[in-house]
């Protein structure tokens, strides 16, 4: 049977956001794969305003890794990237004759996950096999300490002899 090792992620999530999550999508996508500093240069430059709200969850996402797991935020990669669909607030808007036309204002959640790149997994195996083995003292032997107490017990009691002469 083989074993099969998941790789440890960290996620941060925003909910509600108003952008519909097309329109949201179309920003994930071009940062799904890519390392943190390379995304968050990506999302500097995007002329979508969606792209904002994207780059405050990656933000997020990189210091919940910081300070949870104490990983480095710039070793991290974007695993998982998506834009899911929220709730959708329904309005209207008076038409002519008494009509009345829907105005669907979309919402979407918002969910970036990151995972250390192979490099970082291979820099800190490497520093963990360098680091010397923690080597425990040996305990003392019952017999020894009972050895000490005898003798102690002997010079007291050899003094206590002596004074009486």
């Amino acid at each position: 049977m083989a074993v099969v090792e998941q790789q440890q992620t960290v996620r941060a999530q925003a909910k509600y956001v108003r952008s519909s999550a097309r329109k949201a999508r179309l920003v994930t996508d071009l940062i799904r794969g890519r390392s943190v500093p390379e995304a968050r240069t990506v999302l500097a430059f995007s002329a979508r305003a969606v792209a904002k709200d994207v780059e405050k969850v990656l933000r997020s996402a990189v210091a919940n890794a910081e300070e949870n797991l104490r990983w480095n935020g710039d070793d991290l990669v974007i695993a998982k990237v998506t834009a899911d669909e929220g709730p959708t607030l329904k309005r209207h808007r008076p038409r002519a004759r008494g009509r009345v036309n829907a105005i669907m204002k979309r919402t979407c959640h918002i969910t970036v996950e990151l995972a250390q790149s192979p490099q970082a997994i291979a820099r800190a195996a490497a520093a963990e096999a360098a680091k010397p083995k923690r080597q425990r003292a040996p305990k003392a032997e019952p017999v020894a300490e009972q050895a000490a107490e005898e003798t102690a017990a002997e010079t007291t009691t050899e003094s206590a002899e002596g004074t009486e002469d």
